[in-house]
Order: C-alpha cells, then sequence, then structure tokens
C-alpha cells in the first residue's frame, strides 16, 4: 500500500493503518531496533511500540517521508530502551562507542548557536554533501550503529577502508561545522 494511503489511514483512525504499516514497514524498524539494542526481543518491543506512537502522533502531524517519520520513532525508542539497560553499566555495545567516536564531532549543547533543528539540518546538509559510498558508511555507524565489522562485511571492503571513511568524514564534519559557527 502507497504510503498517503497509510497515512490517511491514521488520519480516519482506522485500526488497518497498524496492520498496513506493519506489513510495509516491519523489517527496517526491526533491524534499525535490533542494531541498536542487538536484542530480538527488545527489538520487536520497540516496533510495536512504534506504531502505539505512530497511532497517536497522526493526526496532527502529516509526515512527508512515512518510513524516515518511523525510523526516528524506533530510532529513538531504542536508544531510551538501551539507556534504562545499561544505565548501571555502560559499555559492551556499539552505542558507547558510536556515541564516543560522535562526541568528539558533535558541538556540546551549550555551544549550539541555535536550536537542535538547525543542527540537524545542517547535518543532513553536509550529508547530501557526500559520495554515496562515504554517506552510506557514515550513516550505517552513527544512524544504524552497525559495527565497523558489519559495515566491512555488508559492503565488501575491508575494515581498514570503513574505519580511514569513517575517520575522514567525522573530521569533514567537524571542519564543517566550524565553518558553521560551531564551537566543537
Amino acid at each position: 500500500m502507497e504510503d498517503q494511503k497509510i497515512i490517511a489511514l491514521y488520519f480516519q483512525r482506522a485500526e488497518t493503518a497498524i496492520s498496513e504499516t506493519k506489513n510495509k514497514y516491519s523489517r527496517l524498524l526491526l533491524s534499525i531496533s535490533y542494531g541498536i539494542l542487538k536484542i530480538m526481543a527488545d527489538a520487536e518491543e520497540c516496533e510495536n511500540d512504534t506504531y502505539l506512537k505512530t497511532w497517536n502522533a497522526i493526526p496532527p502531524k502529516q509526515p512527508d517521508n512515512l518510513p524516515a517519520f518511523l525510523s526516528k520513532i524506533v530510532r529513538n525508542l531504542s536508544l531510551d530502551r538501551y539507556d534504562s539497560l545499561h544505565a548501571e553499566k555502560r559499555g559492551g555495545g556499539e552505542v558507547p562507542v558510536v556515541l564516543e567516536e560522535l562526541s568528539e564531532v558533535l558541538p556540546d549543547k551549550g555551544a549550539i548557536p541555535g536550536e537542535s533543528n538547525e543542527l540537524s539540518e545542517l547535518i543532513d546538509s553536509f550529508l547530501a554533501r557526500l559520495k554515496p559510498e562515504s554517506r552510506n558508511i557514515f550513516m550505517r555507524r552513527y544512524w544504524f550503529m552497525d559495527s565497523v565489522s558489519e559495515i566491512a562485511e555488508e559492503s565488501g571492503f575491508g575494515l581498514s577502508k570503513v574505519k580511514m571513511s569513517l575517520s575522514r568524514t567525522r573530521e569533514q564534519l567537524k571542519l564543517f561545522l566550524e565553518q558553521e559557527g560551531y564551537r566543537l
């Protein structure tokens, strides 16, 4: 079913909206959540919570891009779940490593001159300028939170190429944000 028809079902408050969303996007949502949590039962729970949050958000929201809208919800739910599962014992997963890598590049909250939406738009602009290969590696690591070895295996690149691409892209992002007036 087309995304606009699914969104129309939400506006009609038809419960079939959830089943149609699940039919079309279950694999995407599970892959995002599992990439963060590494526990299928928790990933499935976040997937189901995503449908509830979507039901409560549409209407009034009318997303232009349904898969991006759903991906953002499941990612945030999964990160929250990860935090609650690892509140006492950090480490062992990719999330702390990924967050540490990004902390060197992204500005502190106090250093942000505008709203977080402005930073998000700048990062989107930066990503649009990247070569598809570099953008894919960067997104796999920092959005889907895949390990370097998973990215290398699925892309057919060597570990060193993936690591070098990530390092160069982080450095480019840092320079880009500094040029835009962000203190890092």
